[in-house]
């Protein structure tokens, strides 16, 4: 594999785009905007710029990572060439669909399909295609260079020979592969989203304040951030879209979303992402607060 594409510029797709060209893939970078695609370099500089200051990367290996990226915004050149396509595009289904539906038709007929989902089931995104057998999930943590886990999601007709192409590459990309079958929410959200819903319900019922409950996790559970902040960072509305996954897929009322997230993201309180949720992020700044929304 020396060919990778990432369909989707965003978070996840510039981390993700980032993290092959640092270890010596030609990247093909896919948004439908050039706007998103030069946004996505910025970052991916900036970024590569910090792991240069603390000796990570030097100047040189920067300067050629970034020159192994090239921007697209029409997805059949982009997909040209790939050995791999790797979709980062927003959490919504038919999205992704008819997403594979081009991406089974455009790229090489050897290319695996993989998805960065972190809910939709792969198995149901490989039955638009024409190839199953190669399509699975790398589901990569935010931020995408630093966390070191990938959930590898085997499909129902996932190869195992593909499965473990795809564990090997991501121990080449000094990751490490979990294996892990295809239910909603895998395994990651399947226990995180549940705990964050429940830190809402908390906030919601008046139970305790939004610091209080981030306290309460950090100190005494020795998490490193609290579970109403990591939804701001992750975005409310992806918490509230994975869990109406889990709540679709096993039926079972303990995944239902807290009302309060569901106001939050109708009135678009999505987080970091739009500057406030539980917490307020001021443009250009590194400070936030308690958002007084919340404040007692």
């Amino acid at each position: 594999m020396k060919n990778i594409t990432v369909i989707g510029s965003g978070t996840m797709g510039n981390g993700i785009a980032h993290l092959f060209a640092q270890q010596g893939f030609s990247v093909a970078l896919v948004d439908l905007y050039a706007e998103h695609l030069n946004k996505a370099m910025a970052t991916i500089n900036k970024n590569m710029d910090r792991q240069v200051n603390k000796g990570i990367l030097s100047e040189s290996q920067k300067m050629d990572a970034l020159q192994r990226i090239q921007t697209h915004t029409d997805l059949a050149t982009g997909v040209k060439h790939a050995d791999l396509v790797v979709e980062a595009a927003t959490e919504n289904l038919e999205i992704k669909l008819e997403l594979f539906r081009q991406l089974d038709q455009l790229a090489p007929a050897s290319a695996i399909l993989a998805s960065n989902t972190s809910s939709i089931s792969i198995t149901q995104i490989a039955a638009v295609t024409q190839r199953p057998t190669h399509v699975i999930g790398m589901h990569f943590m935010n931020p995408v260079p630093v966390m070191k886990l990938v959930e590898v999601i085997r499909g129902y007709a996932t190869s195992g020979q593909i499965t473990a192409q795809i564990m090997q590459l991501s121990l080449q990309l000094d990751k490490v592969p979990v294996e892990v079958q295809d239910y909603p929410g895998f395994v990651a959200n399947r226990i995180l989203m549940p705990m964050i819903n429940e830190a809402i319900y908390t906030l919601y019922e008046g139970v305790a304040g939004v610091s209080e409950i981030d306290t309460v996790m950090k100190l005494g559970m020795s998490h490193p951030m609290g579970p109403l902040q990591l939804a701001d960072f992750i975005g409310l509305d992806v918490c509230l879209s994975i869990l109406r996954v889990l709540y679709e897929g096993f039926g079972n009322p303990k995944y239902a979303p807290c009302p309060l997230l569901i106001t939050m993201v109708t009135a678009g309180y999505k987080g970091v992402k739009s500057g406030e949720g539980f917490y307020c992020y001021p443009a250009g700044t590194k400070d936030f607060a308690v958002s007084p929304r919340f404040s007692k």
